[in-house]
């Protein structure tokens, strides 16, 4: 079971710890990042954090910035042992709902070329390929650019 909550201030320690585990080495979000991205809450951002049960620690979080027509998926990071227990799955698709209620038309992300599993997950979950940033990651990894069209409610 995932238990998703708003990300709020007092949650920032937990998502900190989260982003040095999901993304050492590969240039982690600051504390001043979030909390740039915390500023444009709930106008412009809109961020949610999944934990395994109520009161357990944070094993996820996701955010996504608002447009007039459209969104981005600004970041979706989930704790090695709790993947492939549908965390990611619960984050985006909370996000998309999110963009529905919204009236958004599409929402687009940016994901490195080389990470699978999160490719099949956005697949999965209706994201197609529309664009590519050549050596965009650290490490000179390409990134690719995906969109997922949002239905009309």
């Amino acid at each position: 079971m995932t238990v998703l909550e708003p990300l709020h201030w007092w949650d920032l320690h937990e998502v900190l710890a989260v982003e040095a585990e999901v993304f050492a080495g590969a240039d982690p979000w600051t504390a001043e990042q979030l909390w740039g991205e915390l500023a444009g809450v709930p106008d412009r951002r809109h961020y949610l954090l999944a934990r395994a049960a109520p009161g357990q620690p944070v094993c996820g979080y996701a955010g996504l910035a608002v447009g007039p027509d459209a969104a981005d998926v600004m970041t979706v990071a989930v704790r090695p042992a709790a993947r492939r227990h549908g965390v990611g799955r619960a984050l985006l698709t909370a996000l998309l709902a999110h963009a529905q209620e919204a009236g958004l038309v599409e929402v687009l992300l940016e994901v490195r070329a080389d990470n699978e599993a999160a490719l099949a997950l956005y697949r999965g979950l209706g994201f197609e390929r529309v664009g590519l940033r050549r050596r965009y990651y650290p490490g000179g990894v390409d990134g690719l650019v995906l969109r997922r069209r949002v239905p009309r409610g």
